[in-house]
């Protein structure tokens, strides 16, 4: 209970934000959640929740991004509520509290929120609810997942071609859905390129410790890693770092790391899941409702998924990596969701 209270007073003083199309100026909290399809003259209310920090460089701004495109673009009103741990306890409360302060339309950003999505929107069928990077659905439930886990073989097939020691890392933090997924993708693209590659994969439960994730990238690269896949938020520094001290070369994920470190960034497996919010509100708007069910977004949308690769890659290697990306797109080849292999113990 101390818990739930201390999440439904986060935004007990926070306004919606109008839109660049609406009305000026901060709009006032409004009461119970009405009907989500608008009339004449009325502004979408949309609440947005980030199990994390809204300014983490990674998957959380990504998504925050993608709503504040939405509030630019579409003329919407947002609330968000941002920062708590991505715990069930805690996230029930906030989507809670958004949906009974007006919100049209809820958009839960991350895996971690299905649960959490599902037992909100059954109490809220008036209110609509999507779940980015999501695996559920219900009458006024939607997922909008971006594929990631595409780019993520890419990622790779990559680290297989251009690994000189014959052992790559994987490094991620909880074990969500799509940091699943992704693992599963990158392991299947390294096997599937050169299975004599040692993989070594990781996942140290926290998206966002420095200092955690520092000890990992040093144990992964005294085992022989020199290629490491990082699919972290804020806890990428400690990665970097380590990969710096080492000249361990990286590949990062969500936006392009190649840009803002090309000195450690080999590649970046890019997936805008910021897109699947921005869409989930567009949908919204203009139809009145998001997309039933789940909807996927991969390489076929190179805006949305695709590996960006530094300078330093050879032709041979982005060739290599495009036939892959082809046989994605059009279906031949599937990428798998599960991975069964060992586990590195730090």
């Amino acid at each position: 209970m101390v818990l739930e209270r201390a999440a439904r007073n986060l935004i007990s003083r926070r306004q919606w934000l109008a839109g660049a199309a609406g009305a000026g100026g901060l709009l006032a909290l409004s009461g119970c959640a009405g009907s989500s399809v608008l009339g004449s003259g009325q502004s979408l209310k949309v609440g947005g929740v980030f199990a994390g920090s809204r300014s983490d460089k990674g998957f959380m701004e990504a998504g925050w991004r993608g709503l504040e495109k939405a509030r630019q673009e579409l003329g919407v009103q947002i609330s968000f509520l941002d920062g708590m741990a991505p715990k069930k306890e805690l996230l029930v409360p906030a989507l809670t509290q958004l949906a009974e302060q007006g919100a049209q339309l809820v958009v839960a950003h991350g895996g971690q929120n299905n649960q959490a999505a599902a037992e909100v929107a059954a109490r809220f069928p008036k209110t609509r609810f999507v779940v980015t990077q999501g695996l559920v659905q219900g009458s006024n439930l939607s997922s909008y997942d971006v594929l990631q886990e595409e780019s993520a073989y890419l990622a790779g097939v990559l680290a297989a071609l251009t690994t000189r020691t014959g052992v790559v890392g994987h490094m991620s933090g909880i074990r969500v859905p799509p940091g699943l997924k992704g693992r599963a993708a990158y392991a299947a693209g390294v096997r599937d390129t050169n299975p004599k590659v040692k993989l070594l994969t990781n996942f140290s439960g926290d998206q966002d410790d420095n200092a955690l994730s520092y000890r990992v990238a040093q144990a992964q690269i005294a085992a022989g890693a020199d290629v490491i896949f990082t699919m972290l938020n804020s806890g990428r520094d400690g990665v970097t770092r380590a990969c710096r001290e080492k000249k361990v070369r990286q590949i990062g994920n969500v936006i392009d790391w190649t840009a803002i470190d090309p000195e450690v960034f080999v590649a970046s497996a890019w997936a805008d899941v910021g897109i699947g919010a921005y869409l989930a509100v567009k949908d919204m708007k203009e139809q009145g409702a998001p997309r039933p069910g789940i909807v996927k977004i991969g390489l076929q949308d190179p805006a949305a998924v695709r590996l960006i690769m530094g300078q330093g890659v050879s032709a041979q290697v982005r060739s290599r990596v495009e036939q892959a990306s082809k046989a994605i797109a059009s279906g031949q080849l599937k990428v798998p969701e599960i991975y069964e292999g060992t586990e590195f113990a730090v």
